[in-house]
């Protein structure tokens, strides 16, 4: 009893060889040139998504730049506002004083008048009693103690008029 058949064993190596022959020659290549067009293909894909990456890398500093521009922008818009806002407050608050300023001298300026008239109504009126009392006076002779009771009567009518 043989263990190995030598004739069937050479046969299968034979057909081995063979066959690693045929598919070295015909098939071997077309896999090697698949697989090596794959590998192209992912290495090709993969430096494409390594460009897009840095193209977004850019696009995304890019963009921060911009937003903090206009974040600056914005800010001193703000800041101008501010500014122009407290000039328009200070112009008004001027304004206003000087209205109310106007005001208290055109107030004054009234009341001087007002005196200026009531002096004048009050000269008018001690005219008016001293030419009376020197009506009575000259109507009348009067003794002393009468002048002196008419001159007392003429400073208490002054004095209710006050």
């Amino acid at each position: 009893m043989n263990l190995v058949d030598v004739p069937q064993v050479l046969t299968q190596i034979l057909g081995f060889l063979l066959m690693v022959w045929i598919l070295r020659r015909y098939a071997w290549g077309p896999v090697i040139g698949m697989l090596e067009a794959r590998r192209a293909k992912i290495a090709g894909e993969f430096k494409e998504a390594e460009r897009l990456q840095g193209e977004a890398n850019g696009l995304k500093v890019r963009y921060d730049a911009e937003l903090k521009t206009i974040d600056a922008q914005a800010r001193q818009r703000i800041s101008e506002a501010v500014a122009e806002g407290q000039k328009v407050a200070g112009e008004i608050r001027a304004q206003a004083q000087k209205d109310a300023a106007a005001r208290l001298e055109g107030a004054a300026d009234e009341i001087l008048r007002e005196r200026e008239k009531a002096k004048e109504v009050l000269k008018q009126q001690v005219i008016g009693l001293s030419l009376r009392t020197a009506e009575k006076i000259l109507r009348q002779k009067l003794d002393d103690p009468a002048q002196r009771k008419l001159a007392g009567e003429f400073i208490d009518e002054v004095g209710a008029l006050r």
